[in-house]
């Protein structure tokens, strides 16, 4: 019986082998060399309001209203547990952690698509932060998961036409450009140019076959 399991599986291409058989919904901790991506939780209150109360940071994301209080990490943090952020089922939001000592960096997650093929990549990291490959880290340890755990297809990813930071993450985690668009921002309180990019399994499975980084 192993023996048969294992000739179906080798007659398999590496991404029917890396796309899972059945969907999942959950938001299993994530370890990195250097990171530990966890759900949300009371103790990064204070660290998620002085980091995210940074206009060089609201004003490169969509979702981040400027100034960021107190009142509005406590916000976050317990909609992150109830799950109700969006209101969509599916959607990880995952707090970036330093492995040897748990200190608290920034955010993370990924959104479903209407489609059901599709889910977006988001990221942001407290300036302190900024520089040492945190945010690829976390980026790559994200991708992976929604490959591995989720039966989609692509993953997108947005960043402001003007973040280079960014956008060199979303580049070295292998995604390509798709094209460019406008979308509201809460800390501008109006429209912003982005850039759109994609990484479609067939690229995520060959990145992985020829280390791509990982």
């Amino acid at each position: 019986m192993q023996t048969e399991l294992l000739r179906e599986d080798q007659s398999r291409s590496p991404e029917q082998r890396l796309r899972p058989k059945r969907s999942r919904t959950d938001c299993p901790i994530l370890l990195s060399p250097r990171l530990v991506l966890r759900a949300p939780h009371e103790d990064d209150i204070d660290a998620l309001a002085h980091l995210a109360n940074n206009a060089n940071i609201a004003t490169m994301v969509s979702r981040m209203p400027h100034p960021y209080t107190t009142a509005d990490a406590a916000d976050f943090v317990r909609r992150a547990k109830a799950g109700t952020i969006a209101g969509t089922i599916g959607k990880c939001v995952y707090a970036i952690t330093k492995a040897d000592n748990g200190a608290f960096l920034g955010c993370c997650g990924i959104e479903p698509h209407e489609d059901g093929r599709t889910v977006e990549l988001g990221y942001w990291l407290g300036q302190p932060y900024w520089n040492q490959g945190y945010a690829t880290e976390a980026a790559q340890a994200l991708t992976d998961m929604a490959f591995r755990t989720r039966d989609i297809d692509q993953i997108d990813a947005r960043c402001r036409v003007m973040n280079v930071a960014s956008r060199r993450v979303i580049q070295k985690c292998g995604f390509q450009f798709q094209g460019s668009g406008m979308v509201g921002s809460l800390a501008l309180g109006g429209m912003m140019a982005v850039e759109w990019y994609r990484l479609d399994r067939k690229t995520w499975v060959s990145l992985r076959s020829w280390g791509g980084g990982r």
